[in-house]
């Protein structure tokens, strides 16, 4: 179920709970289904308002779920109620945890090539029973590379694609074609916090919806990418008042 009221955004919301959607995406891989996910925060939501290329390659997505927990107060104001926040990181680790009951491939794409192999490190520590089809760093030429037949030959069940927004949803979305299974979700910055070079909010910060906050405090360079949210929120209540 979709939030229609927030669909005024540009995005489709899915309206399910954490358990739903990973027990949707288990179902996906599980019967071989190619399955495009985006994890959209309020930054994602202002990018695509402003770029109608990436709005329309985003609204492509099979599942759209809300990353961010402005996205859950827009709902709010908007009387139309997500049930709650699906962050990124928290499916990656749990899809990770599948992967490893289920003996499932894997493949990272993304990141600096020292934090990609960092990251698998720890995917093998942590998870020793994933089976890791392959990894490749995010520096490469875009129109001149042969990642995606790579990745095709690994045959894994995922795909994570760190490039960053809105890099990794056009990759998924120009090349999510040419396979016949797996699931593709953009993870973004998680691949840091998995190579652990960077450390994600304490749970007290999760818990009182500020890691956005502890992220600004501990990068203080992101405070451009911050000012999305009081512009988001502007937004919101343009509509609300429609």
């Amino acid at each position: 179920m979709k939030s229609k009221k927030l669909q005024k955004l540009g995005i489709h919301f899915v309206n399910k709970g954490f358990p739903e959607v990973v027990d949707f995406l288990s179902e996906q891989i599980q019967r071989e289904r190619k399955t495009f996910l985006v994890t959209a925060n309020p930054e994602i939501v202002m990018y695509a308002r402003e770029n109608s290329e990436y709005r329309d390659l985003v609204q492509t997505a099979d599942l759209v779920v809300p990353d961010g927990f402005g996205i859950i107060l827009a709902s709010k104001i908007l009387k139309s109620p997500i049930q709650e926040r699906v962050t990124g990181y928290d499916l990656t680790i749990r899809l990770l945890e599948l992967a490893n009951q289920n003996q499932w491939r894997i493949y990272l794409l993304g990141g600096q090539d020292r934090t990609n192999k960092k990251a698998i490190d720890h995917i093998r520590n942590q998870f020793p029973n994933v089976m890791i089809a392959g990894s490749h760093h995010g520096f490469f030429d875009w129109n001149k590379n042969t990642i995606s037949e790579e990745i095709r030959a690994s045959e894994p069940d995922i795909v994570f694609v760190a490039l960053g927004f809105p890099k990794q949803e056009k990759w998924i979305a120009e090349n999510i074609s040419k396979f016949s299974k797996g699931l593709f979700i953009g993870v973004g910055g998680s691949i840091d916090v998995l190579a652990g070079e960077v450390k994600r909010a304490p749970e007290i910060w999760q818990k009182m919806n500020l890691e956005w906050f502890y992220r600004l405090l501990m990068q203080p360079s992101r405070w451009r990418r911050m000012l999305a949210l009081p512009q988001f929120l502007i937004e919101i209540f343009k509509i609300k008042l429609k």
